[in-house]
């Protein structure tokens, strides 16, 4: 049977406390390489949906009035998901990543520790899986003790600083 303790330690993000973040995965304790902050990747997401927005305004909208009204909700989570599957899965980033100097990266552990950083990208099967749960909201805002959302956990990636 689960405990408080079991499940309080896991929502409080582990003993490691919120310094460590990424060391279980091998990631640099800070700089180049270490696990992103939640106000740059929330800010990524932001400029990420807003370009969506524009596209699917720009290119799919009948009617009037400001962008964001224009847009047709699914349309805009389409292009969104479209943006996250092509650009994370061949480059590593999206938009948003790139202008606050973050990428997705291969992370996990295996029995002889950390997955190492290769610099390529995760892949388009690891992006698809990323970018499914990303669109599903839920998965993306419930955390690991490593800073990870479950859909980068799922995908086996982590959001790191460039």
């Amino acid at each position: 049977m689960t405990t408080r303790q079991n499940v309080g330690s896991w929502l409080e993000g582990g003993p490691s406390g919120e310094g460590d973040h990424g060391a279980g995965l091998g990631l640099a304790p800070s700089g180049p390489g270490s696990a992103a902050p939640l106000g740059r990747r929330a800010l990524a997401l932001v400029l990420d949906w807003t370009l969506s927005l524009l596209l699917a305004s720009a290119f799919f909208s009948s009617s009037e009035g400001p962008f964001w009204e224009r847009a047709d909700p699914m349309v805009t989570l389409a292009v969104f998901a479209v943006e996250n599957l092509l650009l994370v899965g061949t480059l590593g980033f999206t938009v948003g990543h790139r202008v606050l100097g973050l990428r997705v990266r291969r992370a996990g552990a295996t029995p002889d520790g950390p997955l190492p950083d290769d610099g390529r990208a995760p892949g388009l099967g690891r992006a698809a899986v990323r970018t499914v749960l990303l669109c599903l909201v839920i998965p993306a805002v419930v955390w690991d003790s490593d800073g990870r959302g479950l859909h980068d956990r799922s995908a086996g990636t982590a959001i790191v600083r460039r």
